[in-house]
């Protein structure tokens, strides 16, 4: 890009860093220091505003890049990643939202733990967490190492290495200053900034075709070079055995996988009640739909206006297709319309990204805290978690810099939908056992997690996505041996099988007291924090 794109995106981004830096240091002066305060925001949000702060937390670099690209590139198969996001929606709020708002304080490993033992259930659960957000930020790292290429024309490691550098810094700043209730306002202000520009974006693409849908959709098949095949299934899922059964892994995957991510969850503690959790998560599915049915447009619009070839040119993977379909929008390179346009979009998706990994490090830094860290000292509670939670965002931020320029050339929305996998696999077992089965125990909860954890880890590492192929992370080397990219449709299942087989091999007696305890307030609110 030209120095004329650069100025104005360049300083956008900058004002909006430089409002949520803002929002965070007079959040930092105002707080208290309590755990409740720095993991819920003294739980004093509405529902409206919880529902803009899911959404904001939900709609990732995966959604706003990687899904609009692989739409350009793969047509209806594309757009399946968009409809997994979304149905998945459905599960958190009949399954999730109201009873884990009920049963837990601060983290997953509350519910799970309020009827075993504590200590082994909060290790192996506070794990996963901790897993589950480090991929999840891996994700999101990258989405902002192929903006900033696209944003300075350069495509070197060194200008996405430093990209990924200060983002890293940055959600290590918002989160270590300004705990839940400055990263909600941010979350917030973010969906509000990423709706509004989806939505102009929107508008602009129809006005260009007259509001023709059918002829967008024609003119996206005849430049993508496959004519019709473009607008059926099976352009990337349906070559072959092996892809029609990655399809139903990864649609397993990101429906329920998000019941099971940590940041997701932590936000029902921001509520006061279940009913408000409730409400949010309506809020949240409403603003979230929206967004995804304008998202597949995009992806469509991109292919008809950009063109497949030059997305493919600008980014291999094609997470740079928003931008450059609001550069072409806007009257083209060189044009005031289109240097402002992308500018506001390049803007939009920072934010994106700087909102995201704020919400997820502090989830995963909650984790390591509250639950790791206050198990092995044997308390858990004031001032000491907090400041090793705040040490956890650091340890994190680097730990995910590392990893995110390892990954640097894969799709975001792939390496999110591995996040899912792992958090179906090791997360959704041991919370739905915990909420609906009278007889699980502790061997049982331990086994559930690990026995999801482990396998979802391996396949990946076995997977085409690390070795032997072209794209993969390591195309020099091939230990490739398991044939499809998710592991959901394997590990999944053995969550779910390891957790009965231990609770079944396990000599413990099922507390009958402390699950009626459990049922009750997680369907009443009785006795709920």
């Amino acid at each position: 890009m030209t120095g004329d794109h650069q100025t104005p995106a360049l300083l956008l981004f900058s004002g909006f860093v430089a409002v949520t830096l803002g929002i965070t240091t007079w959040v930092s002066r105002r707080r208290h220091g309590s755990a409740e305060e720095f993991y819920t925001g003294g739980r004093l949000f509405s529902p409206m505003e919880n529902g803009f702060a899911i959404a904001g937390d939900y709609i990732s670099a995966a959604s706003f890049l990687g899904v609009t690209g692989l739409i350009a590139l793969y047509g209806y198969d594309g757009l399946l990643y968009a409809v997994g996001f979304l149905v998945a929606w459905l599960v958190v709020l009949f399954l999730v939202a109201e009873l884990v708002r009920n049963c837990g304080r601060f983290t997953l490993a509350d519910v799970v733990a309020a009827r075993m033992s504590e200590r082994p259930v909060r290790i192996a659960a506070g794990t996963s967490s901790v897993v589950v957000s480090v991929l999840y930020l891996v994700a999101q790292m990258v989405g902002a190492g192929s903006l900033v290429a696209l944003l300075l024309g350069r495509t070197s490691g060194a200008a996405q290495a430093w990209t990924v550098i200060g983002v890293g810094a940055l959600m290590v700043i918002y989160v270590s200053l300004g705990g839940m209730r400055a990263t909600t306002w941010i979350q917030i202000v973010k969906a509000v900034l990423l709706l509004g520009g989806t939505v102009a974006l929107t508008v602009l693409l129809l006005l260009r075709f007259h509001g023709d849908l059918d002829q967008l959709l024609v003119t996206a098949a005849r430049r993508s070079g496959h004519g019709d095949a473009f607008l059926a299934p099976g352009l990337k899922y349906g070559g072959s055995w092996t892809a029609r059964f990655d399809f139903v892994s990864l649609g397993l995957a990101l429906v329920l996988g998000t019941a099971g991510l940590p940041h997701i969850l932590s936000r029902f503690y921001t509520v006061p009640t279940a009913r408000a959790a409730r409400r949010s998560a309506v809020w949240s599915i409403g603003l979230i739909g929206g967004f995804y049915l304008l998202t597949i447009v995009l992806g469509f619009g991109a292919a008809a206006v950009v063109g497949p070839g030059d997305l493919r040119g600008s980014n291999a993977a094609g997470n740079t297709a928003v931008p450059l379909l609001a550069l072409d929008l806007g009257g083209g390179a060189g044009s005031t319309g289109g240097t402002v346009l992308f500018a506001v979009v390049a803007a939009v998706a920072f934010a994106t990204i700087l909102a995201v990994v704020a919400g997820v490090t502090l989830a995963s830094s909650a984790s390591m805290a509250h639950d790791l860290y206050a198990s092995l000292r044997g308390s858990r509670g004031g001032a000491r978690e907090v400041a090793v939670a705040r040490f956890a965002a650091v340890g994190i931020g680097v730990v995910a810099i590392a990893l995110g320029l390892l990954a640097r050339d894969l799709n975001v929305a792939y390496l999110v939908g591995l996040a899912f996998a792992v958090a179906a696999s090791a997360n959704l077992p041991v919370l739905m056992y915990s909420l609906f089965w009278r007889g699980f125990t502790t061997r049982g909860a331990v086994w559930a997690v690990y026995g999801g954890l482990v396998p979802a880890l391996g396949l990946v590492l076995l997977s085409p996505m690390v070795s032997g192929c072209p794209g993969s992370l390591f195309p020099g080397v091939d230990f490739q041996y398991f044939p499809l990219q998710n592991p959901g449709i394997v590990s999944i299942p053995l969550g779910f099988l390891a957790g009965w087989l231990g609770t079944v091999t396990s000599d413990e007696i099922p507390d009958e007291a402390k699950y009626a305890e459990t049922e009750v307030r997680s369907l009443t609110g009785a006795g709920a924090v």
